[in-house]
C-alpha cells in the first residue's frame, strides 16, 4: 500500500465566467476550488471517496482577477475516525510575474464513506513538524469552537420553529 498523500495544491486559471458583477473573481468559484483541493486532498489521504461536511471560517483576504494563475493549497491537519480537517490556502498570481499573495483561507472537514454511504475508517495523521503541531492543536480548538457554535445554533433554530 502506498503512503497517504497529506498535502497537494490544484492550479487554476481564473476565467472570465468566473467574474462578478465588480469585475473580480466571484466567492462560489474561489468556494468550488476549496472543494475541490480538500476532495483531493481527502482522497489522498483516505484512498476512498469522500464527502464534504463541513466548510467554515472562509475569509477573503485579496481579490482574483480574471486571468490570474490560481493555487489552492490543502493539507490535512486532523483526523478523527472518519474525519479529515483539511487547512486551505488560496493564493493568485499574474502568470508573467508569478509574485503569489494570498487571498482566501478557511478549514473544510471531510468524511471518507463506502460504496452505500456509510462513514469508514482514514489512516491516523500524527503531527511531527512543530508546524504540523500548530496546526493540529489549532484544529482541535476549532472543533471545540464548533461544537459550542452548534450548541447555540440549536437554540436558534429552537426557537425560530416555535414562530
Amino acid at each position: 500500500m502506498t503512503t497517504p498523500r497529506q498535502e497537494l495544491t490544484l492550479r487554476f486559471l481564473a476565467e472570465p465566467q468566473d467574474v462578478n458583477f465588480g469585475g473580480k473573481v466571484h466567492g462560489g468559484a474561489v468556494m468550488k476550488w476549496i472543494d475541490l483541493a480538500a476532495y483531493a486532498c481527502a482522497a489522498g489521504w483516505s484512498g476512498r471517496y469522500c464527502v464534504t461536511v463541513y466548510a467554515g471560517g472562509i475569509r477573503f483576504v485579496s481579490p482574483i482577477h480574471v486571468g490570474n494563475l490560481v493555487e489552492v493549497d490543502a493539507k490535512v491537519i486532523y483526523t478523527g475516525n472518519s474525519s479529515m480537517h483539511i487547512a486551505l490556502q488560496v493564493n493568485a498570481c499574474d502568470p508573467k510575474s508569478l509574485s503569489r499573495r494570498k487571498t482566501t483561507h478557511c478549514m473544510v472537514i471531510m468524511v471518507a464513506v463506502d460504496e452505500s454511504g456509510q462513514t469508514i475508517p482514514v489512516p491516523k495523521w500524527e503531527p511531527v513538524t512543530e508546524d504540523d503541531k500548530k496546526q493540529y492543536e489549532c484544529a482541535v480548538k476549532l472543533m471545540e469552537m464548533r461544537k459550542q457554535i452548534g450548541d447555540e445554533m440549536e437554540i436558534l433554530s429552537g426557537s425560530s420553529a416555535k414562530q
